[in-house]
C-alpha cells in the first residue's frame, strides 16, 4: 500500500482535516453548553447541532486511526 499512495500527501491531508474539525468542535460545544441557546433554540436546531457534534467526534476518531495507519507504513 505504501507504493500506491503518497504517504506524505495523505498524512498532510489527514492532519489538515483533523485540524479543521478540531477547530469546529469547540464552537458547537459552546452553543450546546450555552443555556440561553439550549432554552431558546427550536428542537430541530438543537438536534442538528447535537448530531453535528456526534459526527465530528466520530470523524476525529476515525481520522486519528487512519493517520496512525499511514504513519505506520
Amino acid at each position: 500500500m505504501a507504493g500506491i499512495i503518497d504517504k506524505a500527501a495523505e498524512q498532510a491531508r489527514l492532519e489538515k482535516e483533523i485540524a479543521r474539525l478540531t477547530a469546529e468542535l469547540p464552537r458547537i460545544e459552546a452553543k450546546l453548553n450555552n443555556p440561553a441557546f439550549v432554552d431558546k433554540a427550536p428542537a430541530d436546531v438543537l438536534a442538528k447541532e447535537q448530531a453535528k457534534q456526534k459526527d465530528i467526534v466520530s470523524k476525529l476518531a476515525n481520522l486519528a486511526q487512519q493517520l496512525e495507519k499511514i504513519k505506520a507504513l
